[in-house]
């Protein structure tokens, strides 16, 4: 009985330091990733914040168009944002029915 007493206790210790060292990779890959995870969550926030206030963003991109290209360059950009739109939406439409699957 002691004897597999100590197996259990030498495994277990074998056990716990591979804990230990998978727990120190998992903290070496955590602060790489802080950075890039950082910088798209701060890309959603904007996403999200633009998709909120879409009279800010049309009034911005209005402003723009005017000042560059007059009324008629508005209405070219314009009409080029609507495409643009439309197919970003059935992109997105389609990326999210492939992760449903």
């Amino acid at each position: 009985m002691n004897k597999d007493m100590f197996a259990v206790m030498q495994r277990r210790g074998e056990l716990l330091a591979r804990i230990a060292a998978q727990r120190d990779q998992v903290a070496a890959t955590a602060v790489r990733w802080q950075a890039p995870l950082v910088f798209a969550d701060r890309g959603l926030a904007t996403v999200r914040f633009l998709r909120s206030n879409p009279v800010l963003v049309a009034a911005a991109v209005a402003i723009l168009v005017i000042r560059r290209r007059g009324l008629t360059g508005m209405v070219a950009a314009g009409w080029r944002m609507w495409r643009l739109y439309k197919s970003a939406m059935s992109f997105s439409a389609k990326i999210a029915s492939y992760s449903r699957h």
